[in-house]
Parts: C-alpha cells; structure tokens; sequence
C-alpha cells in the first residue's frame, strides 16, 4: 500500500477504534450521570444512555489530530492543508457541545416538546440556529471552500466575499439543524449518516480534493462505529449531540472539499424533511404508534409531516423496516449525486 493510501487509512482506522472505545466509556458515563431517555418505541420502560455523539465527535477529532501530528512530525509529508482540518475539528466541536447541551437539558417530570411528552425539554428553538452559527466562525474565519461553485445545469458562479461571510454561515446552521429533524428510530440517523458519509468519501476518492478525502474517510470511519453500536436493537441512543455533530462535519466536508453541488444532492433527503415539518411550524414527532404485534403506524394518520409518516403509511412496519426503508432513499439520492457527476452535470 502507497504511503498516500496509509494517510488515509490509519487515520480513518484509528477514528474507528477510538470511537468504539469512546462509546463504550459513554454508555456507562452517560448513564451512570443520568444522561438518559425512554426508548419511545419498545414496549415496556426501557431507559439508555443517550447523546451518544459526544463519543462520536471525539473519535472524530483524535483522528484528524492524529492526521496532524503525523504530518507535524514528518511521518510523512501533509498533503491536506492542516489548517482547514483543524478549523473543521473546532466547528464541529463546537456544534457537537451544543447538541450535548440540548440533551442534558432534562426536567424532572413530563414536558410537552415536539408534540409528545418527554423528560427532555431540550434548547428553544430560536436557541437551535443561535447556538449553532458559533460552530461556522472558524470556516469563516480560514476563508474556507472555493468561491467558484458550479451548479447543476447552470455552470460555475462567483460568489465572491458572499461566500464564506453568508453562504458557509448559513450552510452551517440549515444543515445542522436539518439533520437534527429525523431521527427516533433505531439505525435512522446513523444509518443515513454513514451512507451520506460514504457518498462524501467517493467522490472525494474520485474526483475531488485531498481535504475532501481526508475528512470523508474519518467521518465515515466514526459513523459507522456508532452505527454498530445504535443499530437495532440499540444500546445508545444517538442524542442531538449525534445529529448536530454529523451535520456539522457533513457541511464542513463539503464546503473544504469543494463539493458543494454533490453535497447539496446527497442532502436532499433532509431538505424535504425540512420542509416537511415546516407545514407544521416544526411542532412535529417523526415517531410512530406502537401496535401490539410490534409496528407502527403513522401518528398523524395520513398527513406526511416528515419521511418516516409517509413510510408508516405505506404498510405497518417494525422499528427496524422504518430505518432501513429511510437507509434506501438516503442511498437512491446518493446514486442519484454520482449519476449527476458521472454524466457531467455536476
């Protein structure tokens, strides 16, 4: 093996096995602090540890760092501009700190959030993109990403200063935040993450940049570890401190590894999740009702407020169908990006 390929792989390798150690220290931490939630869709009182992505994202960071320190100390020589990795680390610890403090946010009866009852009250949702927007200021602040964005059907557009002072800032919190819409089932957001983290990790492999592959290759190492552990039946639960962290280093991906159009299609799936719930000024639970012979069916009946009613209305499904029917469109969106990329109009 090349000594480029071993800068991505060990990297990524150490990602997974510093993941896996992570979330094994966090499930007994978390609970033990009582970081915990009822797991809404098993019968009986099932309590898990959550806010699982604070593993996630140290994983995550130990193995850029570990990238850095190789190339600080002429393991070998850094071909990815370590500045823009250490920018993405900050960012995206940043936003995964706030997805932890959504999660601890714990009272200590019943609250009514997003239309259910539920220990957790969680941030105020002006407080969500508030928050959020502090994790895009070192993007921001490395002048991060190319300008120059080429469009489906449309070709390159400048967008000159607008880009890292406007665009990036509102990349960052409308991914983010988007991410964070779907989840409550077992595998979902993992699964999907780890399947968007992968569309990353090819066309960085393939057509894009260094940056781009060496980010891709660690985020889909550390999803994929969680996905082992939040797969079902789940022993941690994803938290938003998960969902905050994969949509922090999705768009930082994206945006240092000047794949923005990519990215964009491979999104899409949670872009209509947004605008899905927005029919329902985001007072929404992507959750299902609980049947006796263990499906769901759809909590709103045949209004479609999010991607898992609509895949609840197709046929009663068990916890484990509803993820991997939400795995599918994820992965259909994704072959959709390439075909896009391979014919050109990317």
């Amino acid at each position: 093996m090349s000594g480029l390929h071993l800068t991505l792989v060990i990297p990524a390798l150490i990602t997974f096995i510093m993941t896996i150690f992570a979330i094994q220290f966090a499930r007994s931490y978390m609970f033990e602090a009582g970081i915990t939630s009822p797991d809404h869709n098993k019968k009986g009182k099932i309590i898990l540890p959550t806010s699982g992505g604070v593993a996630v994202a140290f994983g995550f960071a130990f193995g850029i760092l570990t990238y850095v320190f190789g190339g600080s100390f002429s393991f070998y020589y850094p071909i990815a501009d370590i500045n823009y990795l250490l920018a993405t680390v900050l960012a995206v610890v940043l936003i995964s700190f706030v997805g932890f403090l959504d999660d601890i946010n714990v009272s200590k009866k019943l609250v009514k959030t997003t239309d259910m009852m539920d220990y957790r009250k969680g941030l105020k949702q002006w407080q969500k993109p508030l928050f959020t927007l502090v994790g895009a200021i070192p993007l921001m602040a490395i002048n991060a990403g190319v300008s120059s964005v080429t469009l489906p059907f449309i070709g390159a557009v400048n967008f000159g200063i607008f880009y890292p002072l406007i665009l990036v800032p509102l990349a960052v919190v409308c991914v983010t935040n988007a991410f964070n819409l779907l989840g409550g089932f077992d595998g979902i957001a993992s699964g999907s993450a780890t399947i968007a983290a992968l569309a990353l990790f090819i066309y960085s492999y393939i057509w894009g940049t260094y940056n781009g592959t060496i980010l891709s290759s660690v985020l889909l190492a550390s999803t994929f570890a969680f996905l082992l552990f939040d797969r079902f039946p789940a022993k941690i639960l994803t938290g938003d401190s998960f969902t905050y962290y994969f949509g922090a280093a999705f768009v930082a991906t994206v945006i240092i590894g000047n794949m923005e159009a990519f990215g964009v299609i491979v999104f899409i799936p949670w872009i209509i999740e947004a605008f899905l719930h927005l029919r329902r000024k985001f007072n929404v639970t992507d959750l299902g009702k609980l049947q006796s012979d263990g499906t769901f069916k759809a909590p709103y009946g045949t209004q479609i407020y999010s991607w898992t009613h609509f895949i609840m209305n197709l046929r009663p499904m068990k916890e484990w169908e509803v993820s991997l029917c939400f795995w599918v469109i994820t992965a259909l969106f994704v072959m959709l990006a390439i075909g896009l990329k391979v014919s050109g109009l990317l």
